[in-house]
């Protein structure tokens, strides 16, 4: 059954929110299965460890570039209506807006996405956090902090169109954006082969990269077949769809469908049948207040510098980058940087700092 054939009998709406339920469904299952991580993939790269984690996010990275720049060579895919190359942009708001996002993701111990992941297993610290970073999120779309976002969105911006395209600045076509996505591709197979990354590290990367280009691709089909209502062309995020899924709870019933409403119930869902058949269910809290103040202090720069950003690691760290939007990849260079800094000041220095073991002069000195 074709996609016009769903969307006559379940009607536009139903169906691309359960599109999005079912592409956040895989992706949450990919993600949790294979411990997909921009906080994790940042540590390694900047403490220099070889671990993995790196390798992990880079198969889901360019397994997103190259499957999207397919599609649309192959005439299956048009981006160029999407908001993130169509609107006008704030390059700003991706700096100040992806190093807030940076150092929220180091304190909080994990992405947006990833705090969702981890709330389907049981992770109550997630859960808190992920909340956190849902009402942070609407503060910063409409509510208190809106004017500060705005005010700080203003400070540099950039036209539509060409002037947000890589693709256009650069004139390496695409081509050249799909041979970009296969060299780092292949450079993630060599280094999960010399690293030793495990079938579900490698594989479930590849899914979660698979479906940030299957939402591009699917999202466009149905944008285009769509004659009642207007579907925007979009892929994953999960800055706009928390605070989307948090006003749906709060507000009266009958609030609007749309493809962010089933995104965020489906990753959850994916994780927790993940974390159910695997056996990795298990309640977690915090230890302390002081890593509860650490947690939310995280959730809070996630949730405004997210909305700041106008994405998150997978939003414009995957999502946008995929489709080679420029305030994406500075977003996304302003959320590594930031977080290199922040794990050096807030925990690799204190690391450092601890004794690893005591001499037979230091007090809990036991003898071999």
């Amino acid at each position: 059954m074709g996609l016009e054939s769903l969307m006559s009998r379940w009607g536009e709406m139903w169906t691309i929110t359960l599109t999005g339920g079912l592409i956040g469904l895989l992706f949450g299952f990919f993600a949790h299965r294979s411990r997909f991580c921009l906080r994790s993939a940042a540590i390694e790269f900047a403490r220099g460890t070889r671990e993995g984690k790196l390798t992990v996010w880079l198969f889901a990275f360019a397994t997103a570039v190259l499957l999207t720049q397919i599609f649309i060579l192959m005439g299956w895919l048009d981006v160029r209506e999407a908001r993130q190359l169509s609107a006008r942009g704030s390059l700003s708001g991706a700096v100040v807006g992806g190093a807030m996002f940076g150092v929220g993701m180091i304190l909080a111990r994990g992405c947006s996405s990833r705090l969702l992941v981890l709330a389907a297993q049981g992770n109550l610290r997630a859960l808190l956090s992920g909340l956190v970073f849902a009402v942070t999120a609407q503060a910063a779309l409409t509510g208190m902090l809106s004017p500060v976002r705005q005010t700080i969105a203003g400070w540099w911006t950039v036209e539509g169109g060409t002037a947000r395209d890589i693709i256009a600045l650069t004139g390496i076509g695409h081509v050249g954006g799909a041979l970009f996505g296969a060299v780092w591709l292949a450079a993630a197979l060599w280094w999960a082969k010399r690293q030793g990354v495990r079938f579900w590290g490698w594989f479930g990367a590849v899914g979660v990269g698979a479906m940030v280009a299957v939402a591009w691709l699917l999202t466009y089909q149905e944008s285009r077949l769509a004659f009642d209502t207007i579907i925007p062309i979009q892929a994953l995020s999960f800055t706009g769809p928390s605070a989307d899924v948090l006003m749906l709870v709060l507000s009266p019933p009958g609030q609007p469908l749309k493809f962010d409403l089933g995104l965020v119930p489906g990753v959850f869902l994916g994780s927790f049948i993940s974390a159910l058949l695997w056996r990795e269910l298990k309640l977690e809290g915090f230890q302390g207040g002081q890593a509860m103040r650490r947690y939310i202090a995280g959730a809070m720069l996630m949730g405004f510098g997210g909305m700041l950003a106008g994405g998150c690691a997978v939003g414009a760290g995957v999502s946008g980058a995929a489709v080679f939007t420029l305030t994406s990849w500075v977003t996304l260079a302003a959320i590594w940087a930031a977080a290199a800094v922040t794990d050096y000041l807030v925990d690799r220095r204190v690391e450092e700092a601890k004794p690893t073991s005591k001499t037979f002069m230091e007090p809990g000195y036991v003898s071999p």
